[in-house]
């Protein structure tokens, strides 16, 4: 049994104003869309997700999954359509090939998803085709007429839908082909023309739809009052230079030119190892050496991006973010202070990251030391992440 979700990206989101469509927009250093998409990355009932995007937002997209892009659940980007309608059915054939079982439909406007409304609604596919998370309506609805209030429908069967909406996948996929050329509101809608039973499971006020400006400052404040808990921590590594010949320099994920890399199982980054151990810290997981243990060949000169995506994603799996990432690098020689953005950059992309939110310094020893003889390098590093409390 394969479950799939399917991320809705398509449309241009010119109600919340920016120069970027919304899903590309930034929240809290991260663009919108990473965050529905790394939940649903991150959920272990998930065994492929794909983001259908605009044809025109390639670069966009691109640029906000920086780090995501060798992610084993990870599919191509999906060209939509003309309309949501359409963009989910080209989402959907794009899928038969994989032929999962269940497919869960979610907008990428929608970024606080929680793992536990994922569970409910595989679990009610057990009973029913489909299953749509909503919210009881609670307040009175009026309707208006000729500038009157009148008396409106009884709330107490009425519900607010929200996404993700989960099917059957071979019965919304024939659904949705049934319903081709249509304007249905949702895909419950489209199922329930095919006459599918569609159950609902409780959704949460914290599932809202970012939909104009206010509706970022709301998403703003719900971060800062949902991930209370902050924490810091520090990481430290060092390598010696390797007389290993052609060896490269890896410093903060790029390659450095000098006439020596630095030894190492891995590609010996020892930049990026300090961060990783600053992130592992501040969650309270050990260190690098636990994760990616030097006697495993697996990790023989491996890129030490792949050690820091993992961090993040401990990060993200616990509904967190990476508020800040601060390196120092410690050498005679190179220079870093010209690759200093370069740095900044790659770390920002690998780490999901808005470049803002990572600082790269570069300091000597005074000629004292195992790096003042030019030896090897150091590197040290804090990190602040803020988790739910």
């Amino acid at each position: 049994m394969t479950n799939a979700a399917l991320i809705v990206a398509a449309g241009r989101g010119s109600r919340a104003g920016g120069a970027v469509p919304k899903q590309y927009q930034k929240l809290g250093g991260k663009p919108l869309l990473r965050y529905s998409l790394e939940t649903c990355l991150d959920h272990p009932q998930a065994g492929l997700v794909a983001v259908v995007i605009h044809p025109e937002a390639r670069a966009a997209y691109q640029a906000a999954i920086a780090g995501l892009e060798s992610h084993p659940k990870l599919l191509p980007p999906i060209p939509g359509g003309p309309t949501r309608q359409e963009s989910v059915r080209l989402g959907l054939e794009a899928l038969t090939d994989a032929a999962p079982t269940h497919v869960l439909i979610h907008d990428a406007a929608r970024p606080f998803l929680q793992q536990d409304r994922i569970d409910a609604l595989l679990t009610a596919l057990a009973d029913a085709p489909g299953a749509i998370l909503a919210i009881p309506v609670v307040d009175t609805l009026k309707q208006e007429r000729e500038g009157r209030l009148l008396a409106g429908p009884d709330r107490q069967q009425l519900w607010r839908a929200q996404t993700p909406q989960a099917f059957r996948f071979a019965d919304i996929l024939a659904a949705h082909r049934q319903a081709a050329g249509l304007e249905l509101t949702d895909d419950a809608a489209v199922a329930e023309r095919a006459g599918l039973e569609v159950r609902v499971v409780q959704g949460s006020e914290e599932n809202f739809k970012v939909t104009g400006p206010e509706d970022f400052r709301r998403a703003e404040q719900h971060l800062l009052l949902a991930l209370s808990d902050i924490r810091t921590g520090q990481g430290f590594d060092v390598h010696a230079f390797s007389d290993e010949p052609g060896r490269r320099l890896m410093l903060g994920g790029i390659v450095i030119p000098h006439d020596r890399g630095l030894a190492g199982h891995s590609d010996a980054d020892v930049a990026l190892h300090a961060l990783t151990d600053a992130i592992l810290g501040a969650l309270g997981e050990g260190d690098i050496g636990q994760h990616f243990p030097p006697s495993d060949t697996r990790w023989k000169n491996a890129d030490s991006a792949a050690f820091l995506q993992h961090a993040v994603s401990l990060v993200t799996g616990r509904g967190g973010i990476i508020a800040h990432g601060d390196v120092t690098i410690v050498c005679e020689a190179p220079k870093i202070g010209p690759h200093r953005e370069a740095m900044r950059t790659r770390i920002a992309e690998i780490a999901g990251m808005d470049v803002a939110r990572i600082s790269v310094k570069a300091t000597t020893t005074e000629k004292l030391g195992f790096t003042g003889r030019r030896e090897g390098i150091a590197a040290m590093a804090l990190a602040t992440i803020r988790l739910p409390a």
